[in-house]
Formats: structure tokens, sequence, C-alpha cells
């Protein structure tokens, strides 16, 4: 197996309240068998490899087409594939899926979608044209292109609605539902309809969700211990222990003293600014 690699690049500037970081990653290995955590929705381009799967917190498993669309997953996931592999891909950020794909979030839950099903031949031509190329540089211009055009109009009130989310849940490991409604000037079933509209769940499990990111993160860098983490929000140990297990699959002592090598990737990505404070910290 040689060495993996995955490069990140920031999206335009124009596409920045819409996606997150452009991910670029390569690995030949026989097999390859890992855990990814919970995370925004993916937008994702198979250039090379063969038999990839994922398999979703709720034991549903589906083959991947050669390009697709991971909704927003509550829960860790196990990501398989064989031979070389290239994956060229996006975060697709709560204001991106609410301008993009032509369904509720909350239907898409732990589900991979057919891009060139949903898109058509936009979808093809850019397969194609990413494949041919040689720098990630390269794939960055293609996919800026793409969901420049996918993206058909600007909708000022979903992104508007994203950043009161995102400002919420950044603000705090536990932050209360309530601080969101009365600041969204909205009720609380409009802000929980609206939340699986774009984020794919109510915010009460996206609190939990990016709490555990967010937590894991300060962990494997070494910014905070177990101790400070479980004050900050979680009961007690056994349920901090839980909710890790959880959202990320990995358990407190493993984040510390044996980190996977995807999630060692995954977190270089909190080294880059430029787009989301929630995208970055978590």
């Amino acid at each position: 197996m040689t060495s993996p690699s995955l490069t990140y690049a920031a999206p335009s500037a124009s596409l920045s309240r819409y996606m997150s970081f452009y991910h670029d990653f390569t690995i030949s290995s026989d097999v390859f068998e890992d855990v990814d955590r919970a995370d925004y929705a993916q937008f994702r381009f198979n250039l090379q490899g063969r038999n990839g799967c994922l398999t979703f917190i709720d034991g549903h498993r589906q083959s991947l087409p050669d390009a697709y669309i991971v909704g927003p997953t509550t829960g860790n996931m196990r990501v398989y594939g064989e031979g070389d592999i290239h994956v060229f891909g996006v975060g697709l950020l709560p204001a991106g899926w609410g301008a993009i794909m032509p369904m509720d979030a909350s239907s898409a839950v732990n589900r991979v979608f057919d891009a060139a099903e949903l898109f058509g031949p936009m979808i093809v031509d850019a397969l194609s044209a990413l494949r041919n190329t040689g720098t990630t540089a390269e794939r960055v211009d293609i996919c800026n292109r793409l969901f420049e055009r996918l993206i058909a109009y600007e909708n000022s009130t979903v992104s508007d609605f994203t950043k009161l989310v995102d400002e919420w849940l950044a603000g705090s490991l536990s932050p209360d539902v309530e601080t969101l409604v009365q600041r969204t000037g909205m009720s609380r079933r409009q802000v929980e309809r609206n939340c699986n509209r774009y984020y794919g769940a109510p915010p009460k499990l996206l609190s939990r969700k990016y709490r555990a990111a967010r937590a894991a993160v300060r962990l494997a860098k070494g910014e905070a211990d177990a101790n400070d983490l479980i004050g900050l929000g979680f009961y007690d140990q056994s349920h901090f222990i839980r909710e890790l297990k959880h959202f990320t699959g990995l358990t407190p002592t493993t984040i510390q003293e044996n980190l996977p090598m995807l999630t060692q990737l995954t977190i270089r990505r909190t080294e880059h600014t430029g787009i989301s404070p929630l995208a970055a910290s978590t």
C-alpha cells in the first residue's frame, strides 16, 4: 500500500457560502477500509478505483456511482474501495444543499445518490474532464465552473438562515435550541423544518453531531483532554464515549493514541481558513 494523500483547496469566492473544501484523495492498495465521521453532505467524483461502497450508521450499504452525492450523515460510516483509488469532491454546505439539491436533506440522510441521474450530461462531461487532468488546481477549476452552473440562483433567505445556524452551532459545544429560535425570529416549528430541509436533522441532533465532531478534533490535536470536554456539554464519561463513538466511530482513547489514517487526514482541514467557521473547526 502506498501512503495516502489528501489535498484540500478552497472553492472560488462566489461558492464559499455553498461549499466547504475541495478534497483530492488518493491511495494505492489492494483493499482500502476505514471509518469516516458524521459530516456535511458530500459531492464526489470517482476518478479511479473499483467496488467503492459506504456502510452507514443504520446498517444500510450502498455501492458508489462514478459521480455521487452523499446526503448528510447522522453517525459514522464505513468506507470501502479496491485498487488505485482517486476521489475528488467537495463538502456541500447546507446553503449549497438548498441551492442545488431537488429534495429535503432529511430525505437524503445516510444515503447515496447518482449525480448523473439527478443533473444529467453536465456531470458526465465534468467527470470526463476531471479524469483527464493532472493537478488539483485543474480539478478545482473544472468543479468551480460546474457548481456555478448548478447554482442557478442565490436564495439570500436560505443563506441568512444557515449562517445563523452555523454561528449558533459554532458558538458553544452545547448550544441551546431556544437561543437559535430567538435569533432567527421564527417559531420553533419553522426552525426545525428549515434545519431538516437544509441540514438533514433537527437542531438538537445537529447540536449533538457537531459537539462530538468538535470535541474529537480538540482531543486529537491535544487542545483539550477528556475531562475538560466532558465538563463542556457531556453528562459524564460514559455519555462522552458513547457520543464520540456514534458520530466518529472512535473512542476517546483511540482518538488520542491510535488515530486512524483517514481521520488524521480529514482533521487537517481545520488548519485552513476562508470558509464557514463551523466547517473549519470540524
